[in-house]
């Protein structure tokens, strides 16, 4: 068993999850002196940033409340996959879930501007912006209907497996790739002469397997916990765009929540946040240094010289986008780059 591995094992059995059946939600529960169950669901393995973040928030939440709010975790798409979460939670059916913003750039057009390929440079550059005024924009874009945005968690920059090297723009024409339900997404690989397709998460190890699919992208933690180095042969580090997830509440499962318990909650998801937004970074570099060191797959890091290529190829994708993302949008991110 690598190091890697001995850790992230270390740090699942230290969070003390455990698997529940799900309950139904009664609104009662929300009374003084009543205990409240948040059926929290997502689509990743335990062992990845969003995985222990969720277990992390629900250790915080049963100690700030003194046992009084319990959130059960769901992980892997065991209560509902990434194609029906959304919907799920706005309907009441699960009370939390935490997608990625790709997927949820669907309903809001305002948050395709985290899939524009090379919009942000690096992690910093995603909190100062989440921190500050496009933050603001930006929640105030999901928090609408029976969804209340809670925090946006952090899983690292994507990089591009494939069975094939990929250096250069012509390297991806003919090619099939998994991508994650944005637009700007499907375009983005359009651009490249590849062909884009939206699929569960959980079905991309067999699709890869099977060659449904020629390549995928992906953080390098979920490349690894996932094991897609098993049926890729070829990984380039790209950190062309940024993965992350909002985490999203059932507005009425909110406001059922007395005031100490939605303080509680706003405490435990603020600790939660600025704890992955460090775990996310470290472990993404471990899990490329367990890949390197073992040799599980071919790596190629791309040159500053071949960024320069790639974002010229990327600069239409950049010009179909600007009218549904917005102005105000536009123009905090163009501060962010300056």
């Amino acid at each position: 068993m690598t190091s890697f591995a001995v850790i992230i094992i270390a740090v699942f059995i230290g969070s003390g999850f455990t698997m529940n059946k799900p309950t139904i939600y009664d609104d009662e529960q929300t009374g003084l002196g009543k205990k409240v169950v948040i059926r929290f669901s997502h689509v990743v393995a335990e062992n990845t940033p969003k995985g222990l973040a969720a277990s992390r928030f629900a250790e915080l939440v049963r100690l700030k409340t003194q046992g009084m709010v319990e959130v059960r975790i769901y992980s892997n798409a065991v209560l509902f996959n990434d194609n029906n979460e959304f919907q799920a939670l706005q309907d009441g059916k699960v009370e939390m879930i935490a997608p990625s913003i790709s997927n949820l750039s669907t309903f809001f057009p305002q948050l395709l501007i985290f899939d524009l390929p090379y919009a942000f440079d690096n992690e910093q550059m995603i909190k100062k912006g989440m921190d500050g005024k496009l933050g603001q924009l930006l929640f105030q874009s999901i928090s609408n209907g029976n969804v209340k945005g809670l925090a946006l968690w952090d899983n690292g920059f994507k990089q591009m497996t494939a069975n094939q090297s990929l250096i250069n723009p012509d390297d991806f024409k003919g090619l099939s790739f998994r991508v994650m339900a944005s637009p700007v997404l499907h375009s983005q690989f359009q651009a490249l002469g590849a062909n884009a397709k939206t699929d569960s998460f959980n079905e991309l190890y067999r699709q890869l397997e099977n060659g449904t699919y020629d390549g995928e992208e992906n953080t390098l933690s979920n490349i690894y916990s996932k094991r897609f180095y098993q049926v890729q042969k070829d990984l380039t580090i790209f950190n062309h765009g940024y993965l992350g997830y909002f985490v999203l509440m059932n507005r009425d499962t909110w406001n059922g929540l007395n005031k100490n318990n939605q303080q509680a909650i706003i405490e435990a998801m603020n600790e939660t946040t600025e704890w992955v937004r460090q775990y996310a970074k470290r472990i993404n570099q471990e899990a490329l240094e367990d890949l390197m060191e073992n040799k599980m797959i071919r790596i190629h890091f791309q040159t500053e010289g071949e960024k320069k290529l790639w974002k010229e190829a990327f600069r239409p994708v950049h010009s179909q986008f600007t009218n549904q993302i917005g102005d105000q949008v536009i123009k905090e991110w163009q501060k962010l780059k300056k």
